[in-house]
């Protein structure tokens, strides 16, 4: 599986069911349009007020931010969304209760599956939690009351953040899971939690596993049942070294990110949340190196006015204040599809998306700045980042069109600061012209996984050819460095948002390159910055030298590897303190 909090943790499982089954509902006519409502409304209730009562009982456990995750499941069951809609197909298409909440939910799962953003794709597993909770009421089906042992290891096809809050306090040690990743609400609240976390796992046949023994390595992401006794010791004995290490990296939260010869790193975070908030500052991160604007526009059915997004934005802005926020504009199109805005083309990814579909729509595009703009005002903390950029004709086009919102804002007596403008790097050509774009800009942002997937033509997401994405590529690397001398031959800034920013194996090359900033999940956050301390600017750039005569991604991850345990740093890519 995919290891999404690491760490070891040791239990007896405890397997979860779905309360009730979305797909196996047949669509029928309602005998009685207004019972049928009726019907509908007290399970929507019911729903609200069981979520409310998970809500109360983790309060404890978590930090304000986090816990505020649950208002994000009450907000889509609230009347005039989930529940209006609903409401809607019940009396307009005549159809009964169970049907119309089978009918809506899987309309919404489906769009949010077929995206290719992880993050984006992960919000289907909340909604398809909340439908099947709203369906139970509506079948009066009763769960018989589960008892969880005082070590539960949580274990289930498809694992929720509601399912995980039913756990009683510090009962749970471990989460398994068949669906779901590193971004799905339960591996945040799981991260929030410090609870061990796999997502993916194949294989598991659920109705054997109950109440047997388990070994969860969320460093390598394996899970091992009925574990010999010779490893469960092993496993106890990590375990106790994790936690020693754990302790360490804790007493850096204060701690820049300097090498030991004073170089320093700016360590940011990516997100979509303003719930993320709380584990961000927990952890020492200094800003928010992307934050994805597109989610408001994909829970709505037509765009979000200047108001809404003001909103949303403000929210996020003042949450990291005084800690700049750097927002990525409207990236739509490819998998991220709008079902008010649809886009049809035969190769989407190499289609009408990201900066070239709101430059198309100018008026989209000024709404949304103004928007950024305007919760900017008294924080001055916001940045604005144009995605998929491949001339410099679209910089210079969306340079004009932000002058022209900011020109208007101070016209209309609002008191902010122009913010400062970036260029996120996710294609060959715009590798090609780091130079040139960083003269008309304030910072680039390399976006690591589309630049990945772009320069070694190869969807991760396809099975056949995933072994071939590896963003140590020797090709990679090189294309790197070259877009880190562009933007410093201008002087300007240079960051990296992709998961790679994250991985232990290329945190020291890219500290070598010289990037100012790396953003990344929050709780990747505290082991990057401990990489960072433990090398001088020196050894990385020799190890830099010396990976860059390597040929495959292989030899260099190896290479790499023996440099992290000759400093101690071995703990960082399995389990266990060195």
């Amino acid at each position: 599986g995919i290891g999404c909090v690491p760490g070891v943790g040791i239990g007896s499982a405890v397997v979860v069911y779905p309360p009730a089954d979305i797909d196996t509902v047949v669509r029928q006519p309602a005998a009685n349009v207004e019972q049928e409502v009726q019907l509908f409304q007290e399970a929507l209730l019911a729903t609200r007020e069981t979520i409310r009562r998970l809500s109360k009982r983790m309060k404890s456990s978590l930090p304000e931010s986090e816990y505020a995750l649950f208002d994000v499941y009450l907000h889509i069951l609230d009347e005039d969304n989930l529940g209006r809609e609903i409401t809607d197909v019940i009396q307009q298409q005549g159809l009964c209760a169970q049907s119309a909440v089978s009918c809506v939910i899987k309309q919404h799962v489906s769009q949010f599956d077929a995206m290719h953003d992880a993050y984006l794709r992960e919000r289907a597993s909340d909604l398809r939690d909340i439908g099947r909770r709203v369906l139970a009421q509506l079948q009066s089906s009763q769960q018989a009351e589960r008892i969880y042992p005082r070590r539960t290891i949580l274990m289930g096809d498809e694992i929720t953040a509601a399912a995980l809050a039913e756990v009683p306090e510090g009962q749970l040690f471990g989460v398994v899971s068949a669906k779901g990743a590193n971004n799905s609400h339960v591996a945040i609240l799981a991260r929030a939690l410090g609870v061990p976390t796999i997502m993916g796992v194949r294989g598991l046949v659920l109705e054997q596993l109950g109440k047997r023994a388990v070994i969860v390595d969320g460093y390598d992401g394996e899970v091992f049942i009925s574990p010999s006794k010779t490893l469960l010791t092993e496993y106890k004995q990590l375990a106790q070294e994790e936690h020693e290490l754990n302790q360490n990296l804790e007493s850096l939260r204060d701690k820049p990110a300097d090498t030991t010869d004073n170089y320093r790193v700016s360590l940011q975070v990516n997100t979509g949340l303003a719930l993320d908030a709380g584990l961000s500052m927990s952890v020492g991160a200094e800003g928010v190196g992307l934050y994805r604007s597109e989610i408001p526009f994909m829970r709505r059915d037509c765009f979000p006015s200047e108001d809404e997004q003001y909103i949303i934005y403000r929210q996020i802005l003042n949450a990291f204040a005084p800690r700049k926020v750097t927002m990525r504009t409207l990236d739509i199109g490819g998998d991220k599809i709008l079902p008010y805005f649809p886009v049809e083309e035969e190769n989407p990814y190499l289609g009408w998306r990201g900066i070239r579909i709101t430059l198309d729509h100018p008026d989209v595009f000024l709404l949304q700045v103004r928007a950024m703009m305007r919760a900017s005002q008294s924080l001055n903390n916001l940045r604005i980042l144009l995605p998929m950029v491949t001339t410099l004709n679209e910089v210079d086009e969306a340079k004009y069109l932000i002058d022209q919102a900011y020109a208007e804002l101070i016209e209309e007596q609002y008191d902010i600061e122009k913010p400062a403008i970036g260029v996120m790097i996710e294609v060959p050509a715009a590798v090609f012209q780091a130079q040139a774009l960083a003269q008309r800009v304030d910072f680039l942002s390399i976006g690591s996984n589309d630049l990945t997937q772009y320069l070694l033509a190869v969807d991760r997401n396809n099975a056949r050819v995933a072994g071939l994405y590896d963003a140590l590529h020797p090709a990679m690397l090189q294309t790197l460095l070259k877009v880190v001398e562009g933007g410093h031959a201008e002087g300007v800034e240079v960051g990296i948002c992709g998961e790679m920013a994250s991985d232990p194996y290329a945190v020291v090359l890219l500290l070598a390159m010289g990037f100012d900033v790396l953003s990344m999940n929050s709780a990747s956050l505290p082991r990057v910055k401990w990489i960072i301390r433990r090398f001088s600017m020196a050894t990385a750039r020799r190890i830099l030298t010396e990976v860059l005569e390597l040929e495959h991604a292989s030899d260099i991850r190896l290479h790499v590897q023996k440099a992290l345990e000759q400093e101690g740093l071995g703990g960082l890519i399995r389990a266990g303190k060195v």
